[in-house]
């Protein structure tokens, strides 16, 4: 323990040459400001390091909840559109006169059903929309045909053939209607 303490300014730990060495406290300040200087720009590039790998994982779960989100709509759409036609066929059911002689409550039963329907789909976001009297929008509408009309502006829908359907305010099937076009000899005619 005797060599470990100091011993005054013409011993420094033992080795003479440490304190008398000339610009040695300036050299060492300037070696110990450069390591300062390595260190904090070392610091600087970890920490935008850090925040890039913080910003590129923010984005990551972002990105992740979206495709998710995608994944999960899809699914559902094409669920959806496969128990529309049970829809159009219980519409094609309650439109068709009864049959003589046939129970009342069947057809009662058929439209309660229907209603029960409807009003499940319409929890989940399934809405008809109307498109008789709309302009023909090929967005919403597919055509399946067309009418001469004079007394309807052009391009507008007459009839619908098949019933078309929003899901969460995005086309999930499109109406299929008949369109009116004016007639041949008319001024309107292209």
């Amino acid at each position: 323990m005797a060599n470990d303490r100091w011993r005054g300014p013409d011993d420094a730990w033992g080795d003479p040459d440490a304190v008398d060495a000339p610009g040695a406290p300036e050299e060492s300040l300037d070696a110990i400001r450069a390591e300062r200087d390595t260190r904090a720009r070392e610091a600087a590039e970890a920490q935008d390091r850090y925040l890039r790998t913080l910003a590129e994982f923010d984005n990551f779960r972002r990105r992740t909840n979206r495709d998710r989100d995608d994944w999960r709509r899809q699914a559902q759409e094409t669920l959806l559109r496969e128990i529309l036609p049970t829809i159009d066929n219980f519409d094609r059911a309650l439109a068709a006169p009864p049959a003589p002689g046939a129970d009342p409550g069947l057809r009662t039963g058929v439209e309660l059903i229907h209603r029960d329907f409807l009003a499940a789909l319409d929890r989940l976001g399934v809405r008809p929309f109307v498109a008789v009297g709309q302009p023909f929008d090929p967005m919403r509408h597919e055509a399946v045909g067309r009418v001469e009309r004079a007394d309807l502006a052009d391009q507008t829908v007459v009839t619908e053939a098949l019933r078309g359907y929003l899901f969460q305010d995005r086309v999930l099937r499109p109406a299929q209607v008949v369109v009116a076009v004016h007639p041949a000899g008319g001024e309107d005619a292209n």
